[in-house]
């Protein structure tokens, strides 16, 4: 095998979920996050609609007080759960960086939606993948009120626009084990 299909393929196997609260508060420079940013804007895209936006936020702290904030106000009195509350407060406490990923729908309206979603998941995949090269720890989370119509006005979208996760970056000591429960052989089926 060529060196660099071998360099990529281990990249792609490294890369684990890490959630905030295994990170161990260091900062990533800016540059580290451009970069990354850099690679997401060269994820395939039909129609070269580019639907891929990020909001970067250098504080977390301050994201996870707004995400919580819009987490109280899109619930009921009844279902609101302080517990729920306080991790949103707390979530980026270790965290370097918070990236909002959004689908911006395109205007060409033959594009099907579902497309500009995948180019908005390739995007956040080449963000995950250069985070790994990077030796930097990553979760996408859609958790909390992330995809709520509470959050989407918050971040003042348009009816066609979706939010499409929330990247927790930043570093960790430790990195859990990778692994697969479904056979490689039961998801594949060749043809001949």
């Amino acid at each position: 095998m060529d060196n660099t299909f071998l360099t990529v393929a281990e990249n792609i196997k490294a890369r684990r979920t890490v959630k905030p609260a295994m990170m161990n508060g260091h900062k990533a420079p800016n540059g580290h996050i451009a970069a990354l940013l850099e690679l997401a804007d060269w994820a395939p895209t039909h129609g070269f609609t580019e639907p891929w936006r990020f909001i970067v936020y250098e504080n977390p702290e301050q994201f996870c007080a707004e995400h919580a904030e819009v987490y109280k106000s899109s619930v009921s009195s009844e279902d609101f759960n302080e517990a729920t509350y306080n991790n949103l407060k707390t979530l980026g406490n270790k965290v370097s960086h918070v990236i909002i990923s959004v689908m911006q729908r395109g205007d060409l309206p033959k594009i099907p939606p579902f497309e500009e979603v995948a180019a908005v998941s390739s995007a956040i995949q080449n963000i995950l993948l250069g985070a790994t090269a990077l030796n930097m720890a990553s979760f996408w989370s859609t958790g909390g009120a992330i995809l709520k119509p509470a959050f989407k006005e918050f971040l003042n979208l348009r009816e066609e626009d979706n939010v499409l996760g929330v990247l927790y970056l930043g570093y960790a000591d430790q990195y859990p084990e990778g692994k697969r429960t479904v056979p490689l052989e039961n998801k594949i089926k060749w043809v001949k």
